[in-house]
C-alpha cells in the first residue's frame, strides 16, 4: 500500500490551495483518513481527519478555512485550504488508517512522503 501526496506550492495570503492523497496497492478500505502539517523547527500536528462513517475533526487553527473529503471510487481524499495564512506554511503529510483485508481485522497506518505548502508574498 501506498500513500501519493500531491497539490502542494507556493500561494499568497488569502488564497486557496487542494491537496490529494491517492491511495494505491491491495488494501479493503480506508477507515481514517488525515492529514498533518510539520511547520518549520516545529512538531508535526493534525490538521483534519475524516472517518469512514463521516466524522471529521479540525484543528483549531483550521476550523472554517480547511475542509477534508474523499472520493471512494478513486482512493482517494483531499484537503481544501482557503484563506491561507503564512502560519499555514508546512509540509502537509496524508495519513490513512486502512484495513487490508476483509479477513483481517485492525487497522495499519501508512504515510505519504508529504508535500510542502508555502504561504508567503
Amino acid at each position: 500500500v501506498q500513500l501519493q501526496a500531491s497539490g502542494g506550492g507556493l500561494v499568497q495570503p488569502g488564497g486557496n490551495l487542494t491537496l490529494s492523497c491517492a491511495a494505491s496497492g491491495r488494501f479493503y478500505s480506508i477507515n481514517i483518513m488525515s492529514w498533518y502539517r510539520q511547520p518549520p523547527g516545529k512538531q508535526r500536528e493534525l490538521v483534519a481527519l475524516l472517518t469512514s462513517v463521516g466524522t471529521t475533526n479540525y484543528g483549531n487553527s483550521v476550523k472554517g478555512r480547511f475542509t477534508i473529503s474523499r472520493d471512494n471510487a478513486k482512493n482517494t481524499f483531499s484537503l481544501q485550504m482557503r484563506g491561507l495564512k503564512p502560519e499555514d506554511t508546512a509540509v502537509y503529510y496524508c495519513r490513512g488508517s486502512i484495513v487490508l483485508s476483509s479477513t483481517t481485522p485492525g487497522l495499519t497506518d501508512y504515510w505519504g512522503q508529504g508535500t510542502q505548502v508555502t504561504v508567503s508574498s
